[in-house]
């Protein structure tokens, strides 16, 4: 039989276990977020440079291009790790 006490406890029971499950998400959570960063710079770069190219100085272009392949570098030196 429920008593009064149960009536704080259990919700204070789901209150407890969804906080920690946001302030601590499981590591693959973690890693996709940090994944979807990576992806996310790649088309900025990408369509910074087909859409401004022709406006852009050879420097700005080379600056880009170096963005996209370091965020490149990092997404597939994540994506190694992850699968193994």
């Amino acid at each position: 039989m429920p008593t009064p006490r149960d009536a704080f406890e259990i919700p204070m029971r789901g209150l407890t276990a969804s906080s920690i499950d946001v302030f601590s998400p499981p590591r693959s959570v973690i890693a996709d977020m940090i994944m979807v960063q990576f992806i996310s710079m790649i088309v900025t770069f990408m369509a910074l440079l087909l859409f401004k190219g022709q406006d852009l100085s050879s420097t700005d272009v080379s600056l880009a291009l170096i963005g996209v392949m370091g965020a490149s570098l990092m997404l597939s030196t994540l994506y190694s790790r992850l699968t193994r």
